[in-house]
């Protein structure tokens, strides 16, 4: 390595330290995350000081012959993101776990974040209300035990052990916007508050609605200090300024009006309601699984990080606004890149759905191990099928973006099922629904009878809607498919998945975790963590000159038990 032309600004000593000159023993400091490396002049040019003794300010000398010519300081895991996001919801680590939906965001995902001192979110959308309260009713139960065995234990001194400081471990569920059944999404939100689940992800919205409103502010109050007080936190996911600016912003006036007209508040309640946001925390969601608008990551967190300065500058919150990065974040590089951009937490989706404690089965955690980065599309979801909105999903190994387009194709094409061409017809009873479309839309009839029986009787007024529901009858049933593993509908498999699955598949090629029965949701988390204050190293080290060879710039994938003895 060349010789630096750089100020000197101290000297050090490597008796009881290391140095390294070569790829191999660079990689290693750089991998000893606690260890505050420096930069230093030799005859075989610069290498890296780990140990030994150092005095900044002092010229080389007998007893400390080694110029110091920049510094490189400890990093460590926990200290990655926004410490105020970490402490409000009673973290260890900005990382979170997203809402996957049909359960894919499964207990077991939601358990081991709590575990580990992370936060995840249950899956509830798609849901029907008495799944998602025997998922609230076996979460509450186990980590509020798991709470109390944390609270007495005293704690570890390891980087990667579990979070032992969290009394209550934090944990919340996916409130979805549901334009086209708004009595399901004022269902969950009645159940939320009925069960005293105190913080949701809501995602997928286009406007605000009187119902994510509702949960936000129900208890709102001031303590004995005279602080508004909100027992109900909401983090919105959002790629678009306009939908972020009203989560940042308080309740419009109209809506407060409303939900007091309704006994839903209090007139004392709305009052406060205008000094908090709907939302303290925004997930600026780019290019990622599921409902997305593609965004580049690049361009979108510095749009939504703007936002939330100009909110902050306007309302004056006594609270933090804050902004998490999601979609594409799967290797060390993307999780260091957000972090370095200011992201204060950093969620991840796909890859935690190709993890053995996702909900959804073997086949498709195989199928997403085989991913690449092109291997992904757009097509027509189910809960918003008449509006075009689309989704992310998987191409590769399935028919199901070529099939769900056919359907959007004939929705807009014909005013009902009895227009549909009889050949038409035929083709889509015998390849996608592989009954009569009358059985179908009976089976229909029989689901939206309890759900949201308004459906059918707008159906049977109105042939497109009832075209609509049958078809979207496919769409839903594609993802279940999927998450059981049902066999003879291998090709039909909607598999939410965005670019970062191929990227991560890429970074773990050749690893342990290239094999899906060897990714578990803690040891990617640890891995991306770890990974990631490795890149913010490695990055400290190239703007101070030092040439990383490209061996040591390498993040290579390795168990927990390998990261806790670092």
């Amino acid at each position: 390595m060349s010789s630096s032309t750089q100020n000197i600004l101290g000297a050090w000593s490597s008796i009881g330290g290391t140095l390294a000159l070569d790829a191999a023993s660079v990689s290693e400091s750089l991998h000893d995350i606690a260890a505050p490396l420096m930069i230093v002049n030799t005859t075989q040019g610069l290498a890296l000081g780990r140990g030994g003794s150092g005095q900044f300010g002092a010229p080389p000398s007998a007893s400390h012959p080694y110029p110091v010519v920049g510094f490189v300081p400890p990093a460590s895991t926990e200290q990655l993101g926004d410490e105020t996001f970490r402490a409000d919801h009673g973290l260890r680590y900005a990382y979170v776990s997203g809402a996957m939906a049909a359960g894919i965001g499964s207990e077991a995902i939601v358990e081991e974040m709590a575990k580990h001192g992370m936060l995840g979110f249950f899956g509830a959308a798609g849901l029907s209300p008495s799944r998602v309260e025997a998922a609230i009713e076996r979460l509450m139960k186990g980590l509020r035990v798991e709470g109390r065995r944390l609270k007495d234990e005293q704690p570890l001194s390891s980087d990667l052990q579990p979070s032992t400081f969290n009394p209550q471990p934090s944990f919340g569920f996916n409130l979805i916007h549901s334009p086209n059944e708004q009595s399901l999404e004022k269902a969950i939100v009645d159940l939320y508050l009925r069960r005293g689940v105190s913080l949701v992800e809501a995602s997928a919205y286009l406007d605000l609605t009187p119902h994510v409103v509702r949960y936000r502010l129900t208890g709102i109050h001031r303590d004995a200090a005279g602080h508004v007080v909100t027992p109900n936190r909401v983090i919105a996911k959002v790629s678009r300024i306009e939908v972020g600016s009203k989560f940042f912003a308080p309740a419009p006036a109209k809506m407060l009006a409303q939900l007091v007209e309704q006994g839903a508040i209090t007139h004392e309640q709305a009052v406060l309601a205008e000094s908090v946001p709907v939302a303290q925390d925004i997930t600026a969601e780019a290019d990622s699984g599921g409902h997305t608008d593609n965004r580049p990551a690049l361009t979108l967190l510095p749009t939504i990080l703007a936002l939330r300065d100009r909110a902050m500058a306007q309302y004056r919150f006594a609270q933090p606004l804050r902004v998490g990065a999601a979609g594409g974040i799967s290797t060390p590089a993307s999780a260091a890149a957000a972090f370095a951009m200011g992201a204060a937490y950093i969620l991840v989706g796909s890859v935690q759905q190709a993890c053995v404690e996702s909900g959804t089965c073997d086949a498709v955690r195989q199928m997403l191990a085989e991913a690449e980065q092109a291997d992904v599309t757009m097509c027509p979801c189910a809960d918003m099928f008449e509006m075009g909105v689309k989704v992310q999903v998987l191409k590769r190994g399935t028919m199901f973006p070529m099939r769900a387009a056919k359907l959007y194709e004939t929705y807009r094409a014909y005013k009902g099922i009895d227009d549909i061409p009889v050949a038409d017809r035929e083709w889509l009873e015998k390849n996608l629904f592989r009954v009569s479309l009358q059985e179908v839309w009976q089976q229909t009839v029989d689901y939206f009878s309890t759900r949201d029986p308004a459906q059918i009787e707008k159906g049977e007024r109105d042939p497109k809607h009832q075209m609509a529901l049958i078809f979207r009858w496919y769409l839903g049933q594609s993802s279940r498919w999927a998450n059981s593993g049902e066999p003879s509908r291998r090709l039909d498999y909607q598999i939410w998945c965005g670019p970062a699955m191929g990227a991560f598949n890429e970074w773990t090629k050749g690893t342990f975790l290239a094999q899906p029965q060897n990714r578990r949701v803690a040891t990617v988390a640890y891995n991306l963590l770890h990974g990631a204050a490795v890149m913010q190293r490695i990055n400290s080290l190239r703007s101070q000159g030092f040439p990383v060879p490209s061996d040591a710039a390498r993040v290579v994938p390795q168990e927990i038990n390998e990261l806790k003895s670092r």
